[in-house]
């Protein structure tokens, strides 16, 4: 069971998405502004944030700013603003999905499950039998040190010098799917084509913002190598 923060400012809506998670056996607060939310993280931390974009009392992504600074809490934005300008604000503050309204209940229940199976805390993986591993030869480091890439593809976790780095599903996605190319070059609409879950995401912009924050995470920019014209290339060398 996951404690799941709704924050959502239609009655009707908000009513809906608390009964529907909560068959699927999840513990939900609801708040109808934003007043109060931040206060609330932090003083129980909630496994998931469900945030709507426009509230009465002010704007979710400001809030959705001010938690990402303190925790990072894996964020679903709910919001009528379909445009693609909104979705890459979303992805840049770190969200998890962005689901725009209308949209069904069951489609929301499984993206929080997809979300929750790759945020919330699993058994040690770093003897994973699954995992496939990467060095990055020490030419290619901003510090000449040895580095060591890790991705899990049944939990879909992502080591990197034995910490664990939390990608959002896209994101793991896509270093996957480059990684697994063994340092091809791989285009943008194959990225596109390949790692992104919905049409609505799809743009160069959106690949550009999602490879962004992968480098961020993974602090360590040359694992992945920006090709002028064609796309992105993976340069880390299988461990046997």
């Amino acid at each position: 069971m996951a404690k799941i923060f709704v924050v959502e400012d239609n009655a009707g809506l908000s009513d809906a998405i608390v009964s529907y998670l909560e068959v699927d056996g999840h513990r939900v607060v609801l708040f109808d502004r934003i007043s109060g939310v931040l206060e609330a993280v932090r003083m129980a931390v909630p496994d998931l944030l469900v945030l709507d974009v426009m509230l009465p009392d002010g704007d979710g992504f400001h809030l959705a700013r001010k938690i990402k600074q303190e925790q990072d809490i894996p964020i679903l934005f709910l919001t009528a603003r379909s445009s693609e300008s909104d979705r890459i604000t979303g992805f840049e503050i770190g969200a998890d999905d962005y689901v725009v309204k209308p949209f069904s209940m069951r489609e929301l229940v499984l993206r929080v499950r997809s979300i929750l199976a790759r945020t919330r805390p699993k058994e040690p993986v770093e003897k994973s039998a699954t995992g496939k591993k990467w060095y990055l030869p020490e030419e290619l480091s901003l510090d000449r040190g040895r580095h060591v890439l890790e991705l899990d593809e049944n939990a879909h976790t992502c080591l990197h010098d034995a910490q664990e780095v939390k990608l959002t599903a896209t994101e793991w996605k896509i270093l996957a799917f480059l990684a697994q190319r063994g340092g091809r070059v791989v285009s943008r609409d194959q990225l596109l084509g390949m790692c992104l879950d919905y049409l609505a995401e799809g743009s160069e912009r959106s690949i550009n913002t999602h490879m962004k924050n992968i480098r961020a995470k993974l602090a360590v920019n040359e694992w992945v190598e920006t090709v002028r014209g064609f796309g992105y290339r993976f340069v880390g060398k299988e461990l046997a």
